[in-house]
């Protein structure tokens, strides 16, 4: 099968999803079955929602997005709280409050609201999806490399202990467990995604202007690894868990080559914009701006490759940092 992706991505703003496949598209177990060929993509007006939906949509299935207001090609949570899951054949969790919004305070309050925007709605989804008369046969879940611990030596793969060191690793745990389906039924899986890579939205849509002024650089020493992702790979490989049924489990999301540290990470986007990039991003401003404890996200950094993901045969389209960053500023 085909998994060469569009060179050209176009985003919105954030969701869920169900997805209805088309006969012939890679869901054999419900071709002969009746006309339940959808996928419920929750979070799915955000940057990796809209890309999910378009390589979704291009590859013949259709999408229902799972949104607080209605509207066309939309279920709303009340009527899912109230009436359960319609049926499809899978179902994407995406949502999630921007935990490095640099406009919100890193308090109590905004800690809270990035737990209930995870916990609560993925608890929702696996309740609806356990009660459904004829639930998905695939249940989906980003999460992020954070569930592994900060390292200048260590290696992670989908294998590696973590989950228990700090808030965002402790979240992960917690957003997984909160996705766990009893018994075998569903399908499930989880990608814990590295930092995404695309033009009009993620941690790119920040760096752009500083790095175009030749005023950019790393970020506090540089050495912190970088995993990184392209979002076109990213969408890749949640299509490829959705439409391949021997994938299960945790795979991780990110590049191959995404060994980087945050150093190379800078001279190679100031490479890809022709500009220079030697002025570091001093720690104790990053700290200022977002907290010490959020600041971590940024100031350190894990070496985290995708073993598990490769060894699905799932064919990346962009493997190294120079191409895919060339890409997303073209």
């Amino acid at each position: 099968m085909e998994r060469r992706l569009s060179q050209r991505w176009v985003y919105g703003k954030g969701g869920h999803y169900l997805v209805r496949w088309k006969p012939g598209l890679g869901c054999p177990a419900r071709e002969a079955e009746s006309p339940c060929d959808l996928c419920h993509l929750c979070g799915g007006t955000g940057f990796i929602g809209t890309a999910l939906t378009q390589l979704l949509k291009a590859r013949g299935h259709d999408v229902t997005l799972v949104s607080r207001k209605p509207g066309p090609g939309r279920i709303t949570w009340d009527e899912l709280s109230a009436s359960g899951l319609p049926p499809c054949d899978a179902t994407v969790n995406l949502a999630g409050e921007n935990i490095l919004n640099p406009f919100r305070r890193w308090n109590e309050a905004f800690q809270k609201e990035v737990l209930r925007s995870r916990l609560e709605t993925t608890r929702l989804l696996a309740r609806a999806i356990t009660k459904a008369p004829q639930p998905p046969q695939a249940w989906v879940l980003v999460t992020g490399v954070a569930y592994y611990q900060p390292s200048l030596t260590a290696e992670y793969d989908e294998d590696s202990p973590g989950g228990d060191f700090d808030f965002f690793s402790n979240l992960v745990t917690k957003w997984e467990a909160a996705a766990r389906l009893p018994g075998d039924a569903t399908r499930q899986v989880v990608v814990r995604s590295g930092v995404v890579l695309g033009r009009g939205g993620g941690a790119i849509g920040h760096m752009l202007l500083p790095f175009r002024l030749g005023l950019g650089g790393p970020i506090g020493s540089g050495q912190q690894f970088f995993p990184w992702i392209h979002i076109g790979d990213l969408a890749g490989i949640l299509v490829h868990a959705l439409e391949e049924s021997s994938v299960q489990g945790v795979l991780n999301g990110v590049a191959p080559s995404s060994t980087t540290t945050n150093a190379e990470f800078a001279r190679a986007l100031g490479t890809a914009l022709g500009r220079p990039a030697v002025i570091p991003l001093p720690s104790t401003i990053v700290q200022a701006v977002f907290g010490q404890e959020r600041a971590i996200m940024l100031l350190e950094g894990q070496k985290v490759v995708p073993r598990r993901t490769l060894a699905t045969g799932y064919q990346y389209s962009f493997p190294e940092l120079g191409a895919a960053l060339e890409e997303v500023v073209a």
